[in-house]
């Protein structure tokens, strides 16, 4: 009898053992409804939060009457006209910080790579007036860990790409070279727009600025922490305002010959890099989603940041 129980055991063990390897087997790799637009998660414990933007179409660009009005509050009608021709561009899926890159986050990348700050940092957008003495640490004016990270140029936000591509080596991409890079002009305008067609993603009313972003009337002349600022429709904060933000692309004065499927532009001969979103240091006008400013790609300034973009591949799925 004693016998029998242990034949009996040793089935139940081996059934076991058995159904457990069939469910590993055929438990399926990907899980749709982490791709859900709107979801956040993050990949590794020093990774920035990503969330999810849905695929779709949009125009790109600025109308005629909206450049008629950015020149009647601050700007000329040359300094907007590279904001056309209106095109429509269609896009994938795509991934883009919840935040700017923070302090903190970039703290972590110089402590593991030992990257320099750099030359120096301009103190008030001009070029010619960068100051030795200050960097991403230091910018001119205190901030918090959670305030985004300043004084980086084009340059310095691919290094840290490069290094956060590290810390995801692990996993199989079939697109090659890592998942993380900066977004493409496109990807930026159409995240930031967040379905609307208004000037700004909150509407028409440039007075509402003070209640959406940081920028010239409210900032007190330095970045905040991101997050205090409400969410656009597609669940990212600080998209315009507190500091701008490198995007991929090569700058051209126009949309003429730009991809219609939201890739970055870029040219063989280098070439200055476009930035997005304005910064705690100007006025209103230059909040809308159109808005666009390019800058060598070593500049670093203290207006200067970036957010980073994911690719979502196809046979894979963020965590969650």
């Amino acid at each position: 009898m004693q016998q029998v129980r242990i034949y009996l055991l040793l089935a139940v063990l081996i059934c076991t053992v058995t159904a457990l390897g069939q469910t590993a087997v055929t438990t399926p790799a990907v899980v749709t409804s982490a791709r859900v637009p709107g979801t956040v998660f993050r990949d590794c414990s020093d990774c920035p939060e990503m969330v999810v933007v849905p695929a779709g179409n949009f125009i790109m660009g600025s109308s005629a009457a909206e450049k008629l009005w950015a020149a009647s509050h601050g700007a000329s009608l040359g300094s907007v006209a590279d904001e056309a021709p209106q095109h429509k561009v269609s896009l994938r899926s795509f991934a883009l910080g919840e935040y700017d890159v923070t302090r903190r986050e970039y703290a972590v990348f110089v402590r593991e790579t030992g990257h320099p700050p750099g030359d120096g940092c301009g103190k008030d957008s001009f070029k010619w007036d960068k100051q030795p003495d200050l960097n991403w640490q230091n910018p001119g004016f205190i901030q918090t860990d959670r305030d985004p990270v300043v004084c980086v140029s084009w340059n310095d936000a691919r290094a840290y790409i490069t290094w956060l591509n590290t810390k995801v080596r692990g996993s199989t991409y079939t697109n090659g070279g890592g998942p993380y890079r900066l977004p493409s002009e496109a990807e930026w305008e159409y995240a930031a727009r967040g379905g609307t067609t208004t000037p700004f993603w909150w509407g028409d009313d440039d007075a509402a600025a003070v209640d959406h972003a940081w920028f010239k009337a409210n900032s007190d002349g330095h970045s905040h922490s991101v997050g205090l600022k409400p969410a656009n429709a597609f669940g990212l904060y600080d998209i315009v305002g507190n500091v701008w933000q490198w995007t991929e692309d090569c700058y051209g004065d126009t949309y003429a010959k730009v991809p219609a499927d939201g890739s970055a532009a870029e040219s063989p001969t280098g070439c200055m890099r476009v930035d997005r979103g304005s910064c705690w240091m100007y006025p209103a006008w230059l909040l809308r989603s159109a808005t666009r400013e390019r800058n060598p790609a070593a500049f670093r300034d203290a207006v200067m940041g970036f957010r980073v973009a994911r690719t979502l591949d196809p046979q894979r799925t963020p965590p969650r």
